[in-house]
């Protein structure tokens, strides 16, 4: 069956290296530049806090949220939620991805584009990631003709998960380079406390890349398998 295909082990197998070795690499960096205090004695609270109040986002809440590395932005009841890891903590680690997070409510505010179509395709993604890879399973059980529509509707479907995944990138850079130009021009760290800075964001967004790789290589793996079918 195509889905114990070996071919897709080949195609995706460094997609998935490549995102293993990168949440080790966000988690061994955050670790090592957590224990670096940054230069003003700010914690990530406080830090997102100030950032947000002197962008005009004194609305915007700031909680603490559980687990770790859970920090995130939510659009929809303007509330940045950081770990615990970065809400309490004083070091470099914890107040770039505060500032970071932050970073996401000023793209927010200004409608930064990418990061409306990103909330835009999310309900597709949600629907697209679960249901594409089903519908597009049960086409391939099915005969040539019919069985061909309803496998490539289900490729459609995942598609919006890539794109997802793409669109994100420019979302998370630009959160990641807002971040580090508001740290030191506000004085919350020095220029030698910007190298910590650096390493904790730049390894987060390999997260980012290794996703959409993985994404992409799955579809494509997808798409050859239809398309090769129906040359049968």
């Amino acid at each position: 069956m195509f889905f114990f295909d070996p071919l897709y082990f080949i195609i995706s197998l460094p997609a998935l290296a490549l995102g293993l070795w990168a949440q080790m690499k966000v988690k061994s960096t955050f670790k090592k530049y957590s224990t670096v205090s940054a230069g003003r004695g700010a914690a990530g609270a406080q830090v997102a806090r100030r950032i947000l109040d002197s962008n005009g986002l004194g609305h915007v809440n700031v909680e603490e949220s559980r687990g770790f590395l859970s920090d995130h932005y939510d659009p929809r009841s303007r509330t940045l939620r950081l770990s615990p890891q970065v809400y309490r903590s004083e070091s470099v680690a914890a107040v770039g991805v505060a500032a970071h997070e932050a970073g996401h409510a000023i793209q927010h505010s200004t409608n930064y584009a990418p990061l409306a179509l990103r909330s835009a395709i999310v309900p597709g993604v949600q629907i697209g990631s679960w249901l594409g890879p089903i519908i597009f399973i049960i086409g391939m059980f099915m005969g040539s003709g019919l069985g061909f529509t309803v496998s490539l509707v289900g490729l459609i479907l995942f598609a919006a998960v890539a794109v997802f995944t793409l669109v994100t990138l420019p979302v998370e850079f630009n959160a990641s380079k807002r971040a580090k130009e508001i740290l030191v021009t506000q004085g919350f760290v020095g220029q030698h406390e910007m190298k910590g800075v650096n390493a904790v964001l730049d390894a987060a967004a390999l997260t980012y890349v290794a996703a959409a790789i993985q994404a992409i290589t799955t579809l494509l793996y997808y798409a050859f398998i239809l398309f090769a079918r129906s040359r049968d």
